[in-house]
C-alpha cells in the first residue's frame, strides 16, 4: 500500500519535529498533526513555536500550510489517514501499582479508542511514544475489540530517539530508523509502507526491521545504556575528586579505546530530560514484574547515581559556603536540562536549587530559553516541594546573567549553554561578594583564568590548587 496522508496524535516534543521533518521531505504526502489542547495547536500555527528545537522554525514555516497542517479537528484527521503516528505523552506513574516506575498508558489507551471509534476503513498505527514491552498488543487489542465491520489494523512500533537541541539534525540523518511489526504478510506490508515513507530520505541500511517487542525493547535499552555511561562517568567524578585524579583526563583516555568510544563521557551534575528517568524506571519495573529483580536492581543502581550525583555537588556547594547558605544570594546560570533546549523536564537545575532552598538560600536563576513561569512550575512541583511559599519567597528569576550574580556569595553553573563560556567573568566577580565562589556542574570553563581573577573555582571530577581561599571549616554533628 502507499501512503499518502499521516496524522499524527499528539503535538509535543515527539510528534511535532517529527512530522514536521516528514512533511518536509515527503512534498506529496499530506500530514496533520492534531492535538487536544487548543493552545498547543496556536502556539504550532503561530510565528512563536511551542518548541524550541534549532532548525525547527524553518521547517515548519517551509511546509506549513502546503502539506503540513496543525489542527484539534482530530476525527476528521484520522478518517482521512492511511497511516496514524500515536505521539502522545506517557509520562511515569504518580499513583497506585507501578507508582515512581511505570509508564501511565491512559493516553496511549485513548487515543487507541478515538482510533477504532472513528475510523471506517483500514489503518496502519503507529506507536512512536516511549512505551513498556507489549504496549503494541494492548493497542491491539483494543483496536481490534471495536472495530467496525470491515476494518482492520496493523500495528507497528517505531520508536523515536531524538536528542533534544539536535533533534532536526537526527530526523534528517538519522543513525538507524526502526520499524517493529508482526512478521505477517499484512504485518510485512505495513512494515513496507512506513519504511517506504523514510525511504524517500534515509538510506536503505540505516531503516532497521524487525519484530514489535524487540522495537519496543530497543528504545528502552538504548536510552538505559545512554543513562548508564552518565552515571559511570558520573561516579568516576567522585573517585577523582577524593584521589587527586582529573575526571576530563579519564575520560579521554578511556575513551580513546575503541570498544568503548567517546560518546557520553562527559561528567557533570547529573543527567535530565524527559526520557533518560523515565525510561531505566520503566526498565526496572519491567524486570520487577519479569520476576528479574538482580537485573532490576542493576538498572534502579543507575537512577540512584544520578540522584548522588545532584545531592554531592548540592553539599559541596553549602560545605564551600562554610557549612551553610541561609540567607546567602546564589546565582544559578541554566535551568534547561541541556543547551540548545527550552525543556526543563528532570533538569539537574530544579534539584540543586530545591537542596538549596531547604537551607535558606536566596536563589537567582538565569536562563536564556525558560521562562519564569517554566521555572516556578518545576520548582513547585509537588514531587520536588512541599511548600511553594518558600519558593516564592526565595526565588528570583533574572534576565540578565550580570544582574543575577550581583552581591551574590556564588554563582552555580547548571547548563552547558555556549554563551556561559563568553561572559566577562572578571565583572561578574568585582560585583559580588568577597570570596566569590563559582561552582561549574558542567566542566566547561576555564577553571585557571577564573582563580586567577581571584574566584573560589570548584568544579566536578577534578581538584583545583587553591591560591586564594582558605579550605572551608569541615562541618561537625
Amino acid at each position: 500500500m502507499s501512503v499518502r496522508n499521516i496524522c499524527c496524535i499528539g503535538a509535543g516534543y515527539v510528534g511535532g519535529p517529527s512530522c514536521s521533518v516528514i512533511a518536509y521531505k515527503c512534498p506529496d504526502i499530506t500530514v496533520s498533526v492534531v492535538d487536544l489542547s487548543q493552545q498547543r495547536i496556536d502556539q504550532w500555527n503561530s510565528d512563536n513555536l511551542p518548541i524550541f528545537e534549532p532548525g525547527l522554525d524553518e521547517i515548519v514555516k517551509s511546509v506549513r500550510g502546503k502539506n503540513l497542517f496543525f489542527s484539534t479537528d482530530i476525527d476528521k484527521s484520522i478518517q482521512e489517514a492511511d497511516l496514524i503516528f500515536i505521539c502522545v505523552n506517557t509520562p511515569t506513574k504518580s499513583y497506585g501499582l507501578g507508582k515512581g516506575r511505570a509508564a501511565d498508558l491512559k493516553y496511549i489507551e485513548s487515543a487507541a479508542r478515538m482510533i477504532a471509534n472513528v475510523s471506517c476503513v483500514s489503518k496502519i498505527v503507529v506507536e512512536k511514544s516511549t512505551v513498556p514491552v507489549k504496549a503494541a498488543e494492548s493497542i491491539s487489542n483494543i483496536l481490534r475489540a471495536n472495530h467496525k465491520p470491515g476494518v482492520k489494523y496493523q500495528i507497528l512500533s517505531n520508536p523515536e530517539f531524538l536528542a533534544e537541541g539536535t533533534a532536526v539534525t537526527d530526523l534528517i540523518n538519522p543513525d538507524r530508523v526502526l520499524i517493529g511489526g508482526e512478521q505477517t504478510p499484512e504485518g510485512l506490508v505495513a512494515i513496507k509502507a512506513l519504511s517506504d515513507v523514510y525511504h524517500r530520505w534515509v538510506p536503505e541500511e540505516n531503516i532497521v526491521t524487525m519484530n514489535t517487542w524487540s522495537s519496543e525493547l530497543s528504545k528502552l535499552a538504548a536510552n538505559a545504556f545512554l543513562a548508564q555511561r552518565i552515571s559511570s562517568i558520573n561516579a568516576m567524578s567522585a573517585v577523582c575528586e577524593a584521589t587527586g585524579a582529573d575526571v576530563s583526563e579519564v575520560a579521554h583516555a578511556i575513551g580513546k579505546d575503541s570498544r568503548i568510544g567517546n560518546k557520553f563521557l562527559k561528567a557533570s551534575v547529573g543527567f535530565g530530560g524527559s526520557c533518560f528517568q523515565k525510561d531505566v524506571l520503566n526498565l526496572v519495573y519491567l524486570c520487577e514484574c519479569l520476576n528479574l529483580p538482580e537485573v532490576a536492581a542493576y538498572w534502579q543502581q543507575v537512577i540512584n547515581i544520578n540522584d548522588f550525583q545532584r545531592r554531592r555537588f548540592a553539599n559541596r556547594i553549602i560545605e564551600c559556603l562554610f557549612n551553610t547558605v541561609t540567607n546567602k544570594k546564589i546565582a544559578i546560570f541554566g535551568f534547561a536540562f541541556k543547551k540548545d533546549t527550552g525543556d526543563t523536564r528532570e533538569s539537574a537545575a530544579i534539584y540543586v536549587a530545591s537542596y538549596l532552598i531547604e537551607e535558606g538560600a536566596q536563589i537567582r536563576i538565569y536562563d536564556p530559553k525558560v521562562d519564569r513561569a517554566q521555572i516556578f512550575s518545576e520548582l513547585t512541583h509537588p514531587a520536588v516541594c512541599n511548600n511553594p511559599d518558600r519558593v516564592e519567597e526565595l526565588v528570583t528569576i533574572c534576565d540578565d546573567p550580570y544582574r543575577a550574580a550581583e552581591e551574590t556569595h556564588a554563582v552555580v553553573v547548571c547548563t552547558e549553554w555556549d554563551e556561559f563560556v563568553t561572559y566577562d567573568y572578571k565583572r561578574l566577580y568585582e560585583n559580588m561578594l568577597k570570596p566569590a565562589f563559582l561552582f561549574d556542574g558542567r566542566v566547561i570553563l576555564n577553571h585557571q583564568s577564573l582563580m586567577d581573577i581571584g574566584f573560589h573555582v570548584e568544579t566536578i571530577g577534578k581538584r583545583l590548587a587553591r591560591n586564594n581561599v582558605n579550605r572551608p571549616i569541615a562541618a561537625t554533628n
